[in-house]
């Protein structure tokens, strides 16, 4: 997709509303192209993919909720998602964090767009910055940062961090700190500045850094990356996926007795 210089498009409609979940952008050229207009026009703004564990969330969660509802893009990340919108007639793709990362890096390079990184540890942040700039020509990296043990992504240290975000002169901050703590920091960014895009991207520093190893293609190409990640890490996501996997079998069910409607 190509936006004119000077032509920043209106914000998407919603492609397809799931539970209390929802899908704006459907390609991941789209969201790419969008960003970096929205950044040179000093338009702010984040992007949210949407996951199961994401929408288990949503149920509980009043805060998580109403950031999804105010994000100016949402995309959908993950097989189960993606069959789910397609399921309700939402043309959409797989778009995810780890996987925008590093071509939103090289139009913000060509487009002459700053970085900055937020989260996860400064080792991991760091070599995965050295990675990012060794492959990318021309790319700028405004700013790097970890939040303190307890962040608060709504409190003090979050608006303060927010400041210097800005003042780093980056149109595009990549935020990695994991749900729902990522997608509350990014809202309360946007509220309270302008000019910066905030990009929701959860371990994919973890994987560029090589701290992490991403599942093969095999995995990727049939939607059983989870299966990966889970043999990695059972413990931590045991839990996670357990609740994951019930929600969407409970989606699934009901959707059989009410084919065609958003449930």
């Amino acid at each position: 997709m190509s936006i004119p210089d000077g032509l920043p498009l209106p914000a998407p409609l919603d492609l397809v509303r799931i539970g209390d979940g929802r899908i704006n952008v459907g390609a991941q050229d789209e969201l790419i192209a969008r960003v970096v207009a929205d950044a040179r026009g000093g338009i702010g703004g984040s992007v949210f993919t949407l996951n199961l564990d994401h929408l288990v969330k949503l149920r509980d969660d009043a805060r998580f909720r109403t950031a999804y509802q105010r994000a100016t893009y949402v995309t959908a990340d993950g097989a189960p998602v993606v069959r789910m919108a397609r399921g309700l007639g939402a043309p959409v793709d797989l778009v995810t964090g780890a996987d925008l990362v590093v071509p939103l890096c090289e139009a913000a390079a060509n487009a002459g767009v700053s970085v900055h990184l937020f989260g996860t540890s400064d080792t991991i942040r760091n070599e995965a910055a050295a990675k990012l700039t060794a492959a990318i020509p021309g790319l700028v990296i405004a700013g790097s940062e970890s939040p303190p043990r307890g962040f608060d992504p709504e409190g003090e240290d979050a608006r303060a961090a927010v400041e210097r975000i800005v003042a780093s002169g980056a149109g595009v901050c990549f935020v990695a700190l994991g749900a729902p703590k990522q997608e509350l920091f990014a809202d309360c960014a946007v509220l309270r500045s302008s000019g910066v895009v905030y990009i929701c991207i959860g371990a994919a520093l973890d994987f560029i850094s090589g701290h992490s190893k991403r599942a093969p293609l095999i995995f990727r190409r049939t939607g059983s990356e989870w299966v990966w990640r889970f043999i990695q890490e059972p413990r931590r996501l045991g839990m996670r996926y357990a609740r994951s996997m019930t929600y969407y079998i409970r989606y699934r069910l009901r959707r059989q007795g009410s084919p065609g409607k958003d449930v």
